[in-house]
């Protein structure tokens, strides 16, 4: 064989061995190169980091160290002078007593009325011959409602043991959550729904705006990589983040405050990943809206906020206007909120989180279409 058809056969060699190799690395590399590189650049940013992962997590410590233990407290009550009814009060009638209410005793009404006028109690009870008389603050409406309902139904009881006479009609109530839910059970998919909504929102519309002014978007597009992978690579980090954030939130939940999980909860994982895809699209229409990256960012906050306060995420709708409900189930954020919650606390099936999963789905299309059909390769 002479030294050329040996030269030959070794380029020969080379070539064709290192050709899979070649093609599989021209699939792949680029896509894992530039997810790399977006996931570097998210954690070297540290507004970024603060705004995605710190700062809604300081909310979800807050609310849990303040409000965690909110369905165990007692009715802070002081009873004045000798009060019989309470004191002779039935067995059944008494353990549920004991369980509203934490009681000191005082010889003193007014100085008793004072304190609670000051909310340094909730109710001062006193007996004024067969009557039972309460003071309470009607400041504190629902601990007022609960204990005129209390001491209601302890006085039917007495009345009922006292006669001999059985009542005709019965009550029992039953509590529909779980015994250990606490508040933190309710604040945590809410709180977790608004840091994915923002992370996603700002990252986008910061990234699309960002790439367009530094005219990255324009070389990108010149480059031999395909533009799917391009997309590919920021949606992938930007979903990474997001259940990146699904994590730091119930280990901070169980770990600290006591998260009782259920057992549909690893639904939140579809949904947290359709959720990022949803604001993203959100993020796109700003930032294909906004002509700077400060007004893109600012955009997708003006989008992003109100759906915050109008989900749930910081409190009950319960007793909101209906209009304003109604305006809440628009917003793809109230969603997300409610199916993470009925799969995460509420016990709820699997399968209850599909038509949310299919509402975010639909609107994530319809705002990336808006997105498409608006965006500008150059910001003038």
């Amino acid at each position: 064989m002479s030294r050329t058809e040996g030269t030959s056969g070794r380029t020969s060699g080379r070539t064709s061995g290192g050709a899979a190799g070649e093609v599989g690395d021209r699939a792949s590399s680029p896509f894992w190169s530039l997810s790399a590189a977006i996931m570097r650049g998210f954690v070297r940013d540290r507004p970024s980091v603060f705004f995605a992962v710190v700062f809604p997590l300081m909310f979800l410590v807050l609310f849990g160290g303040l409000l965690g233990n909110l369905g165990e407290g007692k009715v802070q009550m002081i009873v004045v002078g000798e009060v019989p009814l309470v004191e002779d009060l039935p067995d059944s009638a008494r353990a549920v007593f004991d369980d509203t209410f934490e009681v000191t005793t005082s010889s003193d009404v007014d100085a008793a009325v004072g304190e609670v006028r000051s909310g340094d109690a909730d109710v001062a009870i006193e007996q004024r011959g067969d009557t039972l008389v309460a003071h309470y603050a009607e400041t504190e409406q629902v601990q007022a409602a609960v204990t005129q309902g209390v001491l209601r139904s302890l006085v039917d009881a007495s009345n009922v043991a006292a006669s001999g006479q059985p009542p005709t009609y019965g009550f029992e109530s039953e509590r529909v959550e779980d015994e250990s839910l606490t508040a933190i059970q309710f604040y945590t998919p809410g709180l977790l729904g608004w840091a994915v909504a923002m992370s996603a929102a700002f990252g986008a519309a910061a990234t699309l705006q960002g790439w367009r002014q530094s005219k990255l978007l324009r070389r990108l597009q010149l480059a031999p990589v395909p533009t799917t992978t391009v997309v590919g690579a920021r949606v992938a980090v930007t979903v990474v983040v997001a259940l990146g954030q699904l994590t730091i939130f119930l280990a901070t939940g169980v770990l600290l405050f006591g998260l009782q999980l259920t057992g549909a909860w690893w639904m939140s994982v579809p949904l947290i990943v359709a959720g990022t895809f949803c604001f993203m699209a959100v993020g796109l229409l700003s930032g294909a809206v906004a002509k700077t990256t400060e007004g893109a960012v600012n955009m997708a906050n003006f989008l992003v906020l109100p759906m915050a306060f109008l989900s749930g995420a910081f409190f009950p709708l319960d007793g909101a206007p209906g209009w304003l409900q109604t305006l809440s189930d628009l917003m793809p954020l109230k969603w997300l909120n409610e199916a993470m919650t009925d799969v995460m606390v509420r016990g709820e099936p699997a399968s209850s989180a599909i038509v949310p999963m299919l509402v975010l789905a639909a609107f994530a299309t319809v705002t990336t279409l808006v997105a498409a059909k608006v965006f500008r390769w150059d910001t003038a």
